[in-house]
């Protein structure tokens, strides 16, 4: 069990290691050379020019930063990161950035007053108390300030119910005010943005085949005779993903050839070799140029050949696609109602913006999402309770009596002053954060194999599931594993009606756990991400031998994103250890709120100068996180109770029971009140930003504007036209049919039913 020597160790190395970590970066953020890993936003928007390679090679003030006068000012970045306005930083950044930002201002404002009421009314009340030295409970000098100290039935513990119930009502209240201004800046946002594809287009799901038409035709039948003055085209799916591969492997085997080639023009004597083999590790040894530039014109002829082969078979047509309209209002109006008296066909829904699309899901059968749904759920279960066992093992390693007791011949080195601390204070925390590193890329495959259609829906759902794994695996495991193997032999001696009690005393002192862990995920980690080794290193390797031109050099830059599906379950897990604890041990507050503080500033940083967002959603995720906040609050008040019925409070243990019931009504009112926008789009929006558009651009030709926005990305790179049931955007009074019945009537409905228009 880590002391408060433990701690302190603990703390003086993730200090130490984010001090040389932010002076490192410092260091590199300055030289020139740098310049595009870690400004690369500015460079994207052409505020930032570059020079040629030849004129870096020339200079040695091109590479190295030979101003000192910079370097004493190392600190000035922080500064600088905060100086930019909300509003501004929306139009630089997007809504997406600041509300994730909004998400470390709302912990501090929640957390900032919980931490000085915990420490002026609850820490006084339990170090007065004395449970410890009773000898009920084993406890550190942190366990004497927190819930652990108060003795069973002691009329103490009325201070912390009453506080409870403040705490709730103040994590409501800035819930409520945060879900409000974050409802009001996303309506804001969408009336000031600039005009979109997806404000006019609609994804169709689950489109009838019909054998008399092609799917595309069907699509603009239906779409004509439904919809007749806002209708515009529709551009319907096609199966790429075989040929996405191919153009994924011509890259790679272009990159080769980019390399090959400018080695051979730098040294300029013999043309480079390569062997066939595996990275040209092995086999023959050819002439590397030929080699690769053979290789692309045979996967530039499989591409061409799979390309005909996609547009002209009725096969590789999808019964999905992108339709659009001629108005917001009109889009508005399909997007959000039933098409047919058959809800399972012509399923329609809002469309990605084209950034957001996950093309490769768009050939999975909607029959099949709910089976993957199910497995893939089944999966992440298994993996949630797989993982119970490192994290087992990580616990151990915070209980060194038992490790001394089955291996003696290590006490003599456990035993010694500093390195019992560091592997009490530093080692567990760091042992779980390695145990997570590679978690979150297995989650985000799992979510692609679930089947989502956007970019945003899979961070979401990577993000909920990794979510409840931090809650199962960090929170849970680590509270009930713990305090099985700190109290282990109290449970031998202890009589069963006894283990409540210890439990109870036992979930306080995790604490201290879950505070190791906070400072090496929260500070040394922050640290280290804006060092941005990986990005550095990466961009001086293809700088260093990919890169010929201006444009290849952007692509060398690799911004990134946020990364939403890790960073939310993050901040949502230190939210949940902050509501929990914030009555049980205060004493954790300020290593949360020193997190939230640094985490703002570095992110608000990469927000600035570094994260190229990937899509923009108007804060769509906003509600997921309101959420899991209210998850945070039912779990302490849960956790609460059971506590407080194991310290045998009978008069104040009841008074608990109210506190879930208020969230939920809470949460219910916010959902019923708020979550709306962020889900439906008013149809009083859309006609107002229609009428603006009418007014300003009267002539604004909407059919070019659109028809092409919705391509898929492998035939971006051709100047062919697709074929003519591929996009149809004319618009006549019949609608073109070879069907036998009226050319302006619906289609069949899908079990063989006709319309009740049909003549």
């Amino acid at each position: 069990m880590a002391t408060l020597q433990d701690l302190g160790v603990a703390a003086a190395i993730n200090i130490i290691s984010a001090f040389i970590f932010l002076l490192v970066f410092a260091f590199l953020k300055l030289q020139p050379a740098n310049a595009r890993v870690y400004y690369p936003k500015w460079y994207l928007k052409g505020v930032r020019q570059g020079s040629s390679r030849s004129d870096e090679r020339g200079s040695l003030l091109r590479f190295v930063n030979l101003n000192y006068k910079s370097y004493l000012h190392f600190l000035d970045w922080m500064r600088d990161a905060l100086r930019m306005p909300e509003g501004e930083l929306i139009a630089h950044a997007g809504l997406d950035s600041v509300v994730y930002l909004r998400i470390y201002l709302l912990g501090l404002k929640v957390f900032v007053p919980l931490m000085l009421l915990g420490f002026l009314v609850l820490v006084p009340v339990n170090v007065t108390d004395s449970n410890i030295q009773t000898g009920k409970i084993f406890g550190t000098d942190i366990d004497k300030i927190s819930l652990t100290n108060i003795r069973e039935k002691s009329p103490r513990l009325w201070a912390h119910v009453v506080m409870t119930y403040v705490f709730t009502a103040w994590t409501c209240f800035m819930l409520f005010t945060e879900y409000k201004t974050v409802a009001r800046m996303r309506f804001q946002f969408l009336a000031a943005e600039a005009r979109r594809p997806d404000q006019f287009t609609v994804l169709v799901r689950q489109v009838p085949l019909d054998p008399d038409e092609p799917i595309s035709t069907h699509i603009d039948h239906f779409f004509r005779v439904n919809h007749p003055d806002y209708y515009l085209c529709n551009q319907v799916i096609y199966n790429a993903n075989k040929l996405a591969k191919l153009v994924k492997k011509r890259e790679g085997l272009q990159n080769w050839l980019d390399y090959y080639q400018l080695q051979f023009q730098r040294k300029n004597t013999e043309r480079p070799m390569t062997k066939t083999g595996l990275w040209g590790l092995w086999g023959q040894k050819v002439d590397a140029i030929q080699y690769y530039t053979d290789g692309i014109n045979q996967i530039s002829k499989e591409a061409a050949a799979e390309r005909e082969r996609v547009l002209n078979d009725d096969s590789s047509k999808l019964p999905v696609a992108f339709v659009s309209f001629r108005s917001r209002w009109g889009a508005a109006v399909c997007a959000q109602t039933q098409q047919t008296r058959d809800p399972t066909v012509w399923l329609t829904e809002w469309a990605p913006e084209p950034r957001d699309v996950y093309w490769r899901n768009l050939s999975v059968p909607y029959l099949q999402l709910t089976m993957r749904k199910l497995f893939i759920t089944g999966a992440v279960f298994l993996l949630i309770f797989f993982y119970i066992i490192p994290v087992t093992f990580v616990q151990s390693l915070a209980n060194l009596e038992g490790i001394e007791k089955k291996l003696t011949f290590l006490r003599p080195i456990i035993e010694a002053k500093f390195i019992k601390s560091f592997l009490q204070g530093f080692l567990p925390g760091l042992a779980l954060k390695l145990f997570l590193h590679f978690l979150p890329k297995l989650l985000m495959f799992m979510s692609k194999i679930e089947g989502h259609l956007a970019l945003s829906q899979l961070e979401v759902s990577t993000s909920a599931k990794y979510y409840y794994f931090m809650v199962v695996n960090v929170f849970f495991a680590s509270v009930i594993a713990g305090a099985a193997f700190e109290q282990l032999k109290t449970f031998f001696q202890q009589s069963p009606s006894q283990i409540p009690v210890i439990l109870a005393g036992s979930i306080p002192q995790k604490a201290t756990f879950f505070i190791t862990y906070i400072m090496v995920d929260g500070w040394a980690s922050i640290a280290a991400d804006i060092m941005r080794i990986k990005p550095l290193i990466v961009y001086h390797l293809k700088n260093m031998f990919l890169v010929k031109t201006d444009k290849d050099r952007e692509n060398a830059m690799s911004p990134g994103s946020a990364g939403f599906d890790t960073v939310f379950p993050q901040l949502e897990l230190y939210f949940l250890l902050g509501t929990v604890y914030s009555i049980i041990t205060p004493f954790i507050l300020p290593f949360i709120i020193v997190y939230l503080a640094f985490a703002y500033v570095v992110y608000r940083h990469q927000v600035i100068n570094v994260y190229d967002p990937e899509y923009e959603s108007a804060a769509a995720f906003w509600p997921h996180i309101h959420n899991r906040i209210i998850v945070s609050l039912l779990v302490e008040q849960i956790t609460l109770f059971g506590v407080f019925a194991g310290k045998r409070a009978a008069a104040s243990t009841p008074l608990l029971i109210g506190l879930p019931i208020m969230t939920i009504v809470f949460h219910y009112y916010c959902k019923n009140r708020f979550e709306p926008a962020f889900r439906k789009y008013p149809l009083e929006e859309a006609m107002s930003k229609d009428i603006v558009d009418r007014a300003t651009h009267p002539n604004w030709n909407i059919k070019t504007y659109l028809q092409n926005s919705y391509m898929h990305p492998v035939f971006k790179d051709s100047e062919e036209e697709m074929d003519e049931e591929g996009f149809d955007a004319e618009r006549s009074t019949l609608v073109p049919t070879k069907r036998s019945s009226r050319s302006n009537t619906p289609a069949p409905s899908a079990n063989g039913e006709e319309s009740p228009f049909h003549g």
